[in-house]
């Protein structure tokens, strides 16, 4: 079953957006190591590659930082030090080339990657009649039609300026920490949703504003720091560990659905970054 998706949310809304009137509930989930096993935009290295978009050296550093990722996660100090680095990178890129790269590979590359409990909690949730938002660092590219795989309601993600079709390397919304906090009060505030009934779920200390936007939050598979906090808070902590296909589960999202713009970076710099850190550690 496909989703729809709320319009771009606009970063120049004030964060401390009213929480709308009681009845209508939201369940907002981060998208890495939330609902899939892997870095999003980082999956996506290999087809960048044989599209010519990226190097092989650009391959390799996305498979270590991969791995990183996996195992240890990245800093907020790490995160913005790539964040410049890797928008360069997307500098240039054509936007129907990097459409047409994720519309035909995305169920390939995505669909082992999700876990059969995040999948199970968001068909929970909409069975409960809540919206279901997938927010994430990610581009939009990326994470509108992952959001339309697990049966989303909406999605939030990083978008990127283009001009003539395409890339400038320029951020017009970094959904990333404080920003995704942002992003949820001003779609509760559109859409009427009672962030003090609603839920979200993340694994990264990082998401701590996101988590702190709802009334009812809970840590997916969280880092040191979140874990510990979310034991002092007394926060339900869970484990997903069991990826899944949905190929028979969910209904595939139209090409058009997918066709969405902007390269998504976030992700890229969370992994990227943690690369980046350990690398100048081996250095010295």
């Amino acid at each position: 079953m496909g989703g729809s998706y709320a319009e771009p949310v606009n970063d120049s809304v004030a964060a401390a957006a009213p929480t709308s009137a009681p009845g209508r509930v939201a369940a907002f989930f981060d998208l890495d190591k939330t609902v899939i096993a892997k870095s999003s935009a980082l999956a996506f290295s290999r087809p960048f590659f044989q599209g010519g978009l990226i190097n092989r050296r650009g391959v390799l550093k996305s498979a270590y930082a991969q791995f990183v990722f996996a195992s240890s996660g990245a800093d907020a100090d790490q995160v913005e030090r790539m964040r410049a680095h890797l928008t360069a990178l997307c500098e240039g890129w054509d936007v129907e080339q990097v459409r047409s790269i994720v519309e035909e590979t995305l169920h390939d590359i995505v669909d082992p990657l999700v876990y059969a409990e995040a999948a199970e909690l968001v068909a929970s949730h909409k069975a409960d009649g809540h919206d279901v938002v997938v927010v994430s660092a990610s581009g939009e590219e990326i994470v509108a039609p992952i959001a339309a795989m697990i049966g989303a309601t909406h999605s939030v993600g990083t978008r990127m300026v283009a001009v003539d079709g395409r890339y400038t390397g320029e951020i017009d919304f970094y959904c990333y920490g404080p920003n995704k906090a942002t992003a949820i009060r001003e779609l509760a505030a559109e859409l009427g949703y009672d962030l003090a009934a609603s839920h979200a779920y993340s694994d990264s200390s990082t998401d701590l504003p996101m988590l702190e936007a709802v009334g009812k939050p809970s840590v997916v598979n969280p880092d040191r720091g979140l874990r510990k906090l979310a034991v002092e808070r007394d926060w339900p902590v869970l484990t997903f560990t069991k990826p899944v296909s949905l190929r028979s589960r969910f209904h595939a999202p139209s090409g058009t659905a997918v066709a969405v713009t902007a390269i998504g970076l976030g992700a890229v710099a969370t992994a990227g970054a943690a690369w980046y850190g350990l690398h100048r550690r081996r250095r010295r």
